[in-house]
């Protein structure tokens, strides 16, 4: 569901700050509480952003993700309207299917990336970022008063329910046993980018095969008033595979590893979804929807530029808007960076002219004023293995 999450995001000094259910939780734990999309929210425990990193690769975590906006449709028009208003193709969600898809603006520009859920024939979940929640259902809103694909407006409710819902995510490879003990649902056989609406610990939790690590992982949605409860619950069920609580630090370790693009850095009103390398989530067979025109016409000439990873093979660390040079010229600027506990070695991604995007190019990034060589290389930078089952 969620897809936000680097460690600092700017806010005004005058903007008052959101907090979770579970803020005065993470207090409790010695979370070091930083601004993010408008909330505040714990970048790390006292584990440190490396232990947490590890914890979700080799065993389990937990996040606190109910900075999330998450978003109802429901009603007999509601699958034309969501066509209408994301790039994918909704109408090939079977009940219970969820899918990656995109708000654009009818220049093609990115105003945000999203998950849709259909978990009834005629009701739809969508997540949507933290800092964009207020901006999307606005835009939603409008595009609600005009719709195209011949949708009646009376035929479609749009609500938004959060709050009161939040969100949680259980992230890393024994996320299956720890959920297990808590519901009667066998989560282990629920499909990739599948949910179903259930029970975790007595609480109704629409339960999501769905995550922003790389990772197995759950994302769960149900009503604020059991935030406490269930986060407690999680950690127990998990003490014997010492699942501990994750912060944004290590959300963003983990999803620049797994090179998932992050709004606000990949994916912004100035990208499109051709040269963010999204094209499969653009599906001009369905028909119109917004900013089909401009993306046709961005198609047939082909995009300028594409977003690559990118490996430093001198010695150095990455960090966001770093230049990218190609034979010692800017051609690009990185959009996240850092290091990778995982695979020790410093990984960003950036946007280059697609004459540069091939695996293999070799270019540099500017360090404080002295060019590091550096690679382009395939995204992701890391790929679970995948275990096998017996039987």
């Amino acid at each position: 569901m969620a897809q936000a999450n680097e460690t600092q995001e700017t806010t005004r000094a005058d903007e008052t700050l959101k907090r979770t259910p579970l803020y005065e939780t993470h207090v409790q734990l010695g979370a070091r509480m930083v601004p993010f999309g408008g909330w505040e929210m714990p970048v790390q425990y006292p584990t440190g952003v490396l232990a947490e990193h590890h914890a979700v690769r080799e065993r389990t975590g937990v996040f606190d993700i109910g900075h999330m906006g998450q978003l109802r449709f429901e009603g007999p028009h509601a699958l034309e309207f969501l066509q209408w208003v994301t790039t994918n193709d909704v109408a090939r969600l079977d009940v219970g299917a969820a899918q990656y898809s995109l708000l654009c603006n009818e220049a093609g520009g990115i105003l945000d990336d999203v998950i849709v859920y259909r978990l009834a024939e005629t009701r739809f979940l969508m997540i949507v970022n933290a800092a964009n929640t207020d901006a999307d259902y606005a835009w939603i809103e409008t595009q609600l008063q005009r719709p195209g694909r011949g949708v009646d407006p009376a035929r479609v409710l749009l609500e938004r329910i959060s709050p009161p819902r939040t969100l949680l995510a259980l992230q890393g490879p024994k996320s299956v046993d720890v959920l297990s003990k808590l519901t009667s649902i066998a989560v282990g056989e629920l499909g990739h980018y599948h949910a179903v609406e259930s029970t975790v610990d007595g609480v109704a939790t629409v339960i999501a095969r769905t995550g922003y690590t790389g990772e197995v992982g759950f994302e769960l949605s149900f009503d604020a008033l059991h935030a406490v409860h269930l986060w407690n619950a999680l950690l127990e069920a998990g003490k014997d595979v010492d699942t501990i609580p994750c912060g944004l630090g290590a959300r963003d370790t983990l999803r620049l590893e797994a090179g998932m693009a992050l709004y606000s850095h990949e994916l912004t009103v100035d990208t499109n979804p051709l040269e963010a390398g999204l094209e499969r989530v653009v599906r001009f067979e369905k028909g119109d929807f917004v900013g089909a025109t401009a993306l046709k016409a961005i198609a047939e000439r082909g995009p300028e530029r594409a977003l690559v990873g990118i490996e430093l093979v001198d010695r150095g660390v990455l960090r966001p808007d770093y230049a990218i040079l190609v034979e010692g010229k800017p051609a690009g600027r990185l959009t996240s960076g850092g290091p990778s506990p995982t695979l020790k070695k410093s990984i960003g991604m950036g946007y280059v002219p697609v004459a540069c995007a091939s695996p293999g190019t070799e270019v540099a990034v500017d360090i404080r004023g002295r060019p590091h060589a550096a690679t382009v290389v395939p995204l992701p930078f890391y790929r679970r293995q995948r275990r096998t089952r017996k039987g």
